[in-house]
């Protein structure tokens, strides 16, 4: 009897499949269509505000019952197929393969680009700007840990800019060879996730050696080669290096986000909800970064993110790094910006690009 109610749902399915699968062929072959448009004037394929709008038109038009965020996953990887179609991006992180940067290139770029597993956050600048990779993917924030402090560093040195953000929620695991302890004498991870499980790893493991390394994928990857490492890193590296878990989640955050810039020559254009970085340091006098930043309430341009960092002049001068509300084109902040570069003894834009969820 189930398979007589079954047998017609299951056939409205298979036309229901046939449709989505024409549908999806007459969407690429658009998006070629568009990629010749393109190469006449020698655009670049990946906007990322076109695909910010395309994503947030997603949510807003869903009318259920597939929650938005699984539908912006679906639609992101259709464009990342289309996309390929013109060209197959190659994207730079800090590797080895199985790290949260690999995780913030499939959440920003999809999974239709190649990946790039670099030693370092130096070496993923240098792949971008030698042309290596046509972007990078770069770590710059923890809500735990606060800044990566080597990013803002070559952000200041870079010609290229940034064109993209990714905020992930990340979710620490300790995982060994077996699924077990017992062998374990060090636990490796790269240092900003040791300083994020500190607290349970001083409750449950206070005696084991902790040792810093490149990323959470490399101490992954050594973990799957000596079984007396333990290694702190995700479940996707679980995965990838074939590591029992042997304790999940064990981030003292539950809320614990690392925030992500994704680095290149592209300069988005506007989408309707940008986020603009910029860079400036003052002469160090009374009132000085008051007087600075005045120009943005007067124009109404709301500032997110206030940070120093030290001009190593031995003379305690600060470079101060600050995230805006809107595109560098909006009026509003152009305006304001004009006066900041007026009045800053230093001003750099490091970017404007569509603000991540």
């Amino acid at each position: 009897m189930s398979d007589d109610k079954l047998k017609p749902l299951r056939e409205q399915i298979d036309a229901i499949d046939a449709q989505l699968l024409a549908l999806l062929n007459q969407r690429a072959r658009v998006a070629q269509e568009v990629g010749h448009v393109k190469a006449e004037t020698n655009a670049p394929v990946f906007r990322p505000e076109r695909e910010a709008q395309v994503l947030a038109r997603v949510a807003h038009n869903n009318p259920g019952p597939l929650p938005s965020a699984d539908l912006q996953a679906i639609f992101r990887e259709v464009m990342s197929a289309c996309r390929a179609l013109e060209k197959r991006s190659v994207v730079a992180f800090l590797g080895p393969a199985g790290t949260y940067s690999e995780q913030a290139v499939w959440q920003q770029f999809g999974q239709a680009v190649d990946g790039l597993p670099c030693v370092s956050i130096d070496e993923v600048f240098r792949s971008v700007e030698a042309g290596t990779a046509d972007f990078g993917v770069v770590p710059v924030e923890n809500s735990t840990e606060g800044t990566v402090n080597r990013t803002l560093d070559l952000l200041m040195q870079t010609t290229l800019s940034i064109s993209g953000e990714v905020a992930l929620p990340v979710q620490h695991s300790l995982m060994t060879r077996t699924g077990s302890m017992q062998q374990v004498t060090r636990i490796c991870a790269h240092s900003q996730a040791l300083a994020q499980c500190q607290a349970w790893l001083n409750q449950h493991y206070p005696d084991v050696e902790r040792q810093a390394m490149a990323s959470n994928g490399e101490a992954a990857r050594v973990a799957s080669q000596d079984p007396t490492v333990a290694a702190i890193a995700s479940e996707a590296a679980a995965k990838r290096y074939g590591l029992a878990i042997a304790h999940a989640h064990i981030q003292d955050d539950p809320h614990n986000r690392t925030r992500f810039f994704v680095i290149g020559s592209l300069e988005p254009g506007a989408s309707g909800r940008d986020q603009t970085s910029l860079v400036l340091s003052v002469a160090n006098k009374a009132g000085a970064v008051y007087e600075l930043l005045a120009p943005l309430a007067r124009h109404g341009v709301s500032m997110t993110r206030f940070e120093s960092r030290p001009a190593r002049t031995g003379r305690w001068e600060y470079y101060f790094f600050v995230d805006v509300e809107g595109h560098a084109q909006d009026v509003k902040v152009a305006q304001a910006l004009g006066e900041l570069q007026a009045q800053a003894a230093f001003f750099k834009v490091l970017g404007s690009y569509p603000h991540a969820a």
